[in-house]
């Protein structure tokens, strides 16, 4: 079952996965996205080699997140067991290949498209940042505040770890 809100989830996973890589904002030391990772990629994982970028930059990201948050809550990097293995799937299907195509080719694009899926005021805290529960997951208000709180951090050169209560 694919609900309606998983795109819009998988699209935020890969801005911030994207804005949070060492030549935008240097949250995580990755290059995942640079074009010099399909030369190292694509040799290793052949017909994968997309999944693989998804996969590398999720999980710096995850260790990140979990480094500044408590056990036991959820982040845009680490969802319940069921919402994981539906963002795989989609990643995998053909609807995967044309979000990873919509990748923006720079960090003003990616701000732009990220500011697009927040609500209209963000605010700006440094550090964990509740944002909501979990069972309001595919919540659009609670997308927005999640995306609105990435926009407010990576524009004002902060870290923030918006979180979801279990």
């Amino acid at each position: 079952m694919k609900e309606s809100y998983l795109p819009t989830l998988l699209q935020m996973r890969r801005l911030v996965g994207f804005l949070g890589e060492r030549a935008q904002c240097a949250w995580w030391p990755t290059a995942f996205y640079e074009a010099s990772s399909k030369l190292f990629l694509e040799p290793v994982f052949s017909k994968t080699s997309r999944l693989a970028q998804y996969h590398g930059v999720l999980e710096a990201a995850r260790r990140l997140h979990d480094e500044h948050l408590s056990v036991g809550s959820y982040h845009l990097f680490r969802l319940p067991e069921e919402v994981e293995q539906n963002l795989h799937a989609i990643v995998q299907s053909s609807v995967g290949e044309e979000l990873a195509s919509l990748t923006p080719p720079g960090k003003e694009a990616a701000l732009d498209a990220l500011q697009r899926l927040a609500s209209t005021s963000g605010t700006s805290r440094v550090g964990p940042m509740a944002v909501g529960s979990i069972k309001d997951l595919n919540s659009t208000d609670t997308l927005k505040a999640i995306a609105a709180a990435y926009v407010s951090a990576f524009t004002q050169d902060a870290k923030t770890y918006p979180y979801l209560v279990g």
